[in-house]
């Protein structure tokens, strides 16, 4: 089992879908409070409140984790739509990996699944080229395997399996 120090910087659950339609249309509005401290996690369904949270067309793929090393400075997660944002690991190179996160509160497993491609939105809230330099490095979406809390702030994260 491999462990390492990492730091959740941001947390994002947003009710809304805002990057529908056409990039070209721009995004729609940012709902309020979305960046959160804390986050509340359920086996299989998602994050509490989010937009993805107990949709069975993202049942396998309900989470987005992403590492900050891979956005330009002062690009967040409200720029991405991923839910969580981690400093210290590659994480998309634990892809087909079962993982958990602990930041304190106990830990919280997930099941990696595939890569969170980047789209052609990302050229429009990010800027011009990021959707192809981002590619292989747009996150990885995932399963939540257990229940659990996730706070901004130091973690550990385990890789269980893969």
């Amino acid at each position: 089992m491999t462990e390492v120090n990492v730091h959740v910087v941001q947390l994002l659950v947003s009710p809304v879908h805002r990057l529908a339609g056409r990039p070209a249309d721009g995004a729609g509005p940012e709902p309020a409070g979305e960046l959160v401290r804390r986050a509340e996690v359920r086996e299989g369904l998602g994050l509490v409140g989010d937009r993805y949270y107990g949709q069975r067309a993202h049942r396998d793929a309900s989470v987005t984790l992403m590492a900050e090393e891979n956005l330009p400075p002062g690009i967040d997660l409200r720029h991405t739509r991923r839910n969580i944002l981690l400093r210290g690991v590659d994480i998309d190179s634990l892809g087909g990996s079962v993982i958990s996160l602990d930041c304190g509160t106990g830990p919280v497993s997930f099941a990696l699944k595939r890569p969170a491609r980047p789209c052609a939105w990302m050229d429009v809230t990010i800027g011009p080229g990021a959707q192809r330099a981002l590619r292989g490095k747009g996150g990885v979406r995932c399963t939540p395997l257990s229940d659990g809390v996730l706070e901004v702030g130091e973690a550990v994260l385990r890789v269980l399996s893969g």
